[in-house]
């Protein structure tokens, strides 16, 4: 047989396979959270961020994050309402981008580090949207210099799957606090007293 004529039987093959599944591996992502796996999850820090915005006295919106947080997801896609998160903010990781201010956001004027090395989150309850079921609020308790205050969440399911050897699931989400609430009072009110936080996490399984 002629090798170039081969050569193209070869490829109709393959491409058969391919359209039917048995050669090319099935995409094992999914965009339904109703098929995400259920089980205990952990935070992936090197994908994983808090970034906060506040107000600078009208001129722009100053952004920070922190960073090497840690947190643990319990995930039942088929209750989400049985489902739990906690999380861990180291507050001498906070990164602002500037030394000396940073050194200000940990002194007692703002987070006062030195006594209340981290802040932390408890969820109390999920409540998924009966539109939507990839958004859902998550409620819980926010700590801060000691202080425990009610927030909520707005959590957006992204995408789950394997990736590199690992199944991780990742979500983005969003608050609005007053830092006035947790005793952080300094630079008020020309310094904004709401903080937006924006929450980036993959947590693999």
């Amino acid at each position: 047989m002629h090798q170039s004529y081969k050569t193209v039987l070869c490829i109709a093959a393959i491409t058969a396979l391919g359209v039917s599944g048995t050669v090319v591996a099935k995409n094992n992502f999914t965009l339904n959270p109703a098929e995400v796996h259920a089980g205990d999850y952990k935070l992936d820090s090197s994908h994983g961020r808090i970034t906060w915005e506040i107000d600078h006295a009208g001129f722009s919106k100053y952004v920070g994050q922190f960073v090497n947080v840690q947190a643990e997801l319990k995930l039942d896609p088929a209750n989400p309402a049985n489902s739990t998160l906690t999380a861990t903010i180291p507050i001498a990781d906070i990164a602002p981008n500037d030394a000396a201010l940073k050194r200000h956001l940990l002194n007692a004027d703002f987070f006062d580090a030195e006594n209340h090395p981290t802040a932390t989150f408890r969820s109390t309850r999920i409540v998924v949207d009966s539109d939507d079921a990839k958004e859902a609020d998550v409620y819980g308790d926010l700590t801060i210099r000691g202080i425990t205050r009610p927030i909520k969440m707005e959590v957006e399911f992204n995408k789950a799957g394997t990736m590199m050897g690992q199944y991780r699931a990742g979500f983005d989400g969003e608050a609005t606090i007053k830092r006035s609430d947790f005793g952080i009072n300094y630079g008020l009110p020309l310094i904004g007293d709401e903080v937006e936080l924006h929450i980036e996490g993959e947590f693999t399984r």
